[in-house]
């Protein structure tokens, strides 16, 4: 039951944000009495935190999963695969980040934590193969960039800047993709990359 209710409250969640969801509402989408909620869950706080931390996991453990197949995937099409996970787990306007900065502190905070160390050892890895196979420049500064990309990724999810009405989540990561690539990417990366957007076309 105690995953049931992980797993609902996860969606609700993400679908409607962590302050409108009730408890009520939790039970109501499960048939299941509030009471039974608590059994497992002290408070909406905690629930909360748990859903948070449970929906990061299924992202952390699927990007793990494609960058351990690196015979089967290439380095540039692993950031694509990858962008592709985080946009189907996430909210398109990111109100659940948002609330969660703003009322849960704590929880967002935790959660940054893990995501910096999930990025940039990710990013740190893929950059290291893609060096390996002569996609990326070898005088890159692995350190850094990894810290840029990191730092970005957060930037394109400031609605203040990126205007939810004026520009779709997809597009805008599709766009910054690109643009890290063609960085650091070597003529025969460069090559890589326009063969991976003209079949996403």
């Amino acid at each position: 039951m105690r995953e049931k209710i992980l797993h609902t409250a996860s969606e609700l969640f993400l679908n409607l944000g962590v302050r409108s969801v009730t408890m009520d509402d939790i039970a109501e989408k499960m048939a299941i009495s509030k009471k039974t909620i608590y059994e497992h869950y002290n408070n909406k706080t905690e629930l909360i935190k748990a859903s948070t931390h449970f929906v990061f996991d299924q992202i952390n453990n699927k990007i793990s999963s494609i960058c351990k197949d690196k015979e089967k995937i290439s380095p540039i099409q692993a950031l694509f695969d990858i962008d592709k996970i985080v946009l189907e787990c996430i909210d398109e306007d990111n109100t659940v980040e948002f609330q969660l900065r703003k009322y849960y502190p704590d929880i967002y905070q935790s959660l940054d934590e893990k995501k910096l160390k999930l990025v940039t050892e990710s990013v740190t890895e893929n950059l290291e193969h893609g060096i390996a196979l002569g996609l990326y420049r070898a005088d890159l500064n692995k350190s850094i960039i990894a810290k840029l990309y990191y730092t970005s990724t957060i930037a394109l999810k400031n609605s203040e800047l990126f205007s939810p009405k004026r520009f779709k989540m997809s597009e805008i990561m599709k766009t910054y993709l690109t643009y890290h690539v063609r960085a650091i990417a070597t003529p025969k990366g460069i090559k890589e990359l326009e063969t991976i957007l003209q079949n996403e076309l």
